[in-house]
């Protein structure tokens, strides 16, 4: 007798329209799963069967709880979150207005988790579930111009390995991901200069790719054992204190 197919493993990826948003919904779909491709305004351009488009808003509490409550009735799973959304409204902090203070680290940190909290019931009833945070090198070593972006990135490296700490004995594994500075709409303002200077801060002398940081990221989601951890996926090298 021929064994059933294994059923198709189910990820909720927000920020999914953006330039690594798209790689990763490629990436996760190329190894046969099922993609929720979370998006703010534009919807994403890959286009298959098993890649669901669905409008949500990250700082919308019921926008968030419908999409993932949709998702389940849909596809009776959900195996993997990626919070990718984000967002950046940079200025030296004397000129920085509260209204972008409180926006970026309302996409950013608050974001993550309202959606970690609306997929963990599912997760944990299951036994089995991953949550990936996409952070930044700000948020380990500051940015000028950046206080507010820096301050939800750090914030997400707390939540990341606070939840590992929490979700471990549900066989839930929770880490954060730092992509690097990639050529994507969020850096598209930069000049070639600004460009060419995070890249020579780099060992390599190179950006990443996002196609690379999706595939990292498609690959972490399938490891049992690893939880609680930080990946920093360009060459950038820290400081130590």
């Amino acid at each position: 007798m021929t064994p059933p197919a294994p059923t198709p493993r189910v990820v909720l990826i927000t920020g999914a329209a953006g330039g690594l948003g798209t790689a990763l919904t490629r990436a996760f779909a190329a190894e046969q799963w099922r993609v929720i491709a979370g998006y703010h305004r534009t919807p994403p351009t890959v286009s298959t069967r098993d890649v669901w488009p669905v409008q949500l808003d990250v700082t919308d509490g019921e926008s968030v709880a419908a999409t993932v409550r949709d998702g389940l009735r849909r596809w009776r799973r959900l195996d993997a979150l990626v919070n990718n959304a984000g967002l950046t409204a940079d200025g030296p902090l004397p000129r920085l207005g509260l209204d972008d203070w409180e926006r970026v680290l309302d996409v950013n940190l608050k974001g993550a988790f309202r959606c970690a909290q609306a997929v963990l019931p599912a997760m944990t009833a299951q036994r089995a579930g991953h949550i990936v945070n996409i952070g930044s090198f700000s948020g380990r070593t500051g940015a000028i111009g950046q206080a507010n972006y820096a301050a939800a990135k750090a914030g997400l490296l707390g939540l990341t390995q606070s939840l590992a700490r929490e979700t471990g004995p549900h066989n839930v594994r929770v880490n954060a991901v730092l992509p690097g500075v990639l050529r994507t709409a969020m850096t598209a303002g930069l000049n070639r200069s600004r460009l060419g200077d995070f890249a020579a801060g780099n060992a390599l002398k190179r950006l990443n790719d996002p196609a690379e940081v999706a595939r990292f990221v498609a690959f972490l989601v399938t490891l049992e054992h690893v939880s609680g951890q930080i990946f920093q996926l360009d060459s950038r090298i820290a400081r130590w204190c």
